[in-house]
């Protein structure tokens, strides 16, 4: 029998799954190339998870946090669409969230999870946005 949290995960992959399709089909060079950089951090992100050292695997996910943040203000500056200032922001929240908890010392618990999943949600939906309107922008 399939555990609830096993059909979160699922659930979690079909949405970036979805986003990213979407915005390799719909988006323009900036919504691919943010696409390709969030799908690439997060299969690092999973692969990450089975470093059995936890402190080695934490500050993994914060360098890995870091990146993509890093890779999101690259395209940002690159392209000047809104939906990556979005993507930013949202991204800095989630570096300040693992930060926190790696300096604290604290093991991740609810609040983490929630905000964690939050922010990957609305970078999802920033870049949903964003492919949505540069088909828009393209259909004109």
């Amino acid at each position: 029998m399939i555990a609830p949290v096993q059909i979160l995960v699922l659930i979690g992959w079909l949405l970036l799954s979805a986003a990213c399709l979407a915005a390799w089909r719909w988006g323009g060079k900036p919504e691919r190339q943010g696409a390709l950089l969030i799908l690439a951090v997060t299969l690092v992100f999973s692969v990450a998870g089975f470093i059995p050292d936890k402190a080695l695997m934490r500050g993994v996910y914060l360098a890995l946090d870091g990146a993509l943040a890093v890779g999101l203000l690259l395209l940002a500056l690159r392209h000047a669409a809104g939906w990556l200032g979005v993507a930013v922001l949202l991204q800095g929240v989630q570096f300040s969230l693992h930060a926190y908890y790696l300096v604290a010392e604290r093991r991740y618990d609810q609040l983490y999870a929630t905000v964690n999943n939050l922010v990957t949600l609305g970078v999802l939906c920033s870049l949903l946005v964003g492919a949505i309107w540069a088909n828009r922008r393209a259909a004109k």
